[in-house]
């Protein structure tokens, strides 16, 4: 059964980028190393701060868009594993 991934970095700006992956260790070696050349590879370093792994490509893509998706605050609830400040988030403002 295949795994994949969907995590975040951190960067030296402070900034975070979210990504899926098959393979966790080499996609964060070519991140940390500059391969992959992009937005990261002009942030560097860059830290590992949160991954979960899913047995269905389309589960961790559709995750990843989701997280693209969500505010700076959202995103940090969920990396310190807050899920109350998450949920309290994700509620729609009037």
């Amino acid at each position: 059964m295949n795994q994949y991934f969907v995590y975040i970095l951190k960067c030296s700006d402070g900034s975070y980028y979210t990504g899926v992956t098959n393979d966790l260790n080499r996609r964060l070696f070519e991140h940390q190393n500059g391969i992959i050349k992009g937005y990261t590879s002009n942030r560097l370093p860059v830290e590992l701060v949160y991954s979960a792994s899913f047995n269905n490509i389309s589960d961790a893509i559709r995750f990843e868009k989701q997280i693209k998706g969500w505010s700076r605050r959202k995103k940090e609830a969920l990396i310190a594993g807050d899920f109350n400040l998450l949920k309290k988030l994700s509620k729609k403002k009037n």
